[in-house]
């Protein structure tokens, strides 16, 4: 199992709207999570800056192939591209990691 983290940006006045939309979470999109081996998922705030946190038990690679390669990534980043700002890592087609400096078990 390998961890993952990410970081984005929300636009002025979204919080309530991006919450709202994770409160609604579609089903399709929870699927792929799962085919991709996406566990313990969680996404943070902290003023306008957004950091996600996800457990990849098939490894980074696996979840990060799955996630690019799907319609309802693609469907769900458009949906999302009005309340936030992220950045894509051309050679994964998914977020930058983050670098891990600390952990404690």
């Amino acid at each position: 199992m390998e961890r993952f983290t990410w970081k984005a940006r929300l636009l002025p006045g979204a919080k309530d709207e991006y919450i709202r939309r994770h409160n609604e979470i579609w089903p399709e999109l929870t699927s792929l999570l799962n085919e991709a081996g996406i566990h313990n998922y969680s996404i943070w705030l902290a003023g306008d800056e957004i950091f996600g946190y996800y457990e990849a038990e098939q490894g980074i690679a696996h979840a990060a192939r799955v996630q690019a390669g799907s319609p309802v990534v693609d469907k769900w980043n458009d949906y999302m591209k009005d309340v936030m700002v992220f950045d894509f890592d051309p050679a994964t087609g998914t977020h930058y990691k983050l670098e891990q400096v600390f952990f404690h078990e």
